[in-house]
């Protein structure tokens, strides 16, 4: 296997706090990877930096065998649109946007034609159980079939990697279940690489491998490569 992602000595401070203190961190092409830890661990912090939210003050991060603590911004927007997808703790959809319009906003920002996106956005949305929801808004879902909506807004690009942030944490567990099963499955069969952030042993459980993150450092082995 090869390298999907790999952060070497990564250090962030927000003021006077420090996040992250030299984490190192590495998943393969294809892994799912759950990083684990307390709150305030920096857990979320590193996601963020391996996602180019974020850029650390010190240490590199390598998206396959491109740098990219060291992109301008305009490049490292353009690699979280056209390479990466996400999924967050409460979904972040688009409240004036209809389900099937925040399914097909990553292809349209990517210049698809409108007809193209909506068509894609349909199958990916009725391949995770959301047919006759696309017309609806955020207010109208549940918290599952929001979860699910900002699933496949995360899928339907077919990225390389999907960054999820707590992404069962406003569920009840049975929900969780279902979303984490969706998001496993889809991954799995497409080789997506997953970057997963939980507190939860039973998400966690998902994953290939963990690795934990205590006061802004990886505390276990971060990889095999």
């Amino acid at each position: 296997m090869t390298a999907m992602l790999r952060a070497r000595s990564v250090s962030l401070s927000f003021g006077d706090t420090p996040a992250l203190r030299g984490a190192d961190f590495l998943v393969d092409t294809g892994e799912i990877v759950a990083i684990m830890g307390p709150s305030g661990s920096g857990k979320s912090t590193l996601l963020h930096c391996l996602a180019g939210i974020l850029v650390p003050d010190e240490g590199e991060i390598h998206v396959g065998g491109e740098r990219l603590d060291t992109m301008g911004e305009a490049a490292r927007s353009a690699l979280r649109r056209d390479r990466f997808g996400f999924v967050f703790q409460f979904g972040q959809l688009v409240p004036e946007l209809t389900a099937a319009e925040n399914v097909a906003l990553p292809l349209l920002l990517s210049g698809m034609r409108r007809a193209e996106a909506a068509r894609r956005a349909d199958l990916r949305m009725a391949e995770l159980g959301l047919d006759g929801l696309g017309g609806r808004r955020s207010g109208e879902l549940s918290g599952g079939q929001a979860q699910r909506v900002a699933l496949a807004r995360a899928l339907v690009a077919e990225p390389e990697v999907i960054f999820a942030d707590e992404p069962t944490g406003s569920l009840d567990s049975l929900t969780g279940e279902q979303v984490m099963d969706l998001l496993v499955g889809t991954a799995r069969e497409q080789g997506t690489t997953v970057v997963l952030v939980t507190h939860d042993a039973r998400v966690a459980a998902y994953a290939d491998r963990e690795v934990m993150v205590r006061d802004g450092r990886v505390t276990s082995p971060v990889g095999t490569s």
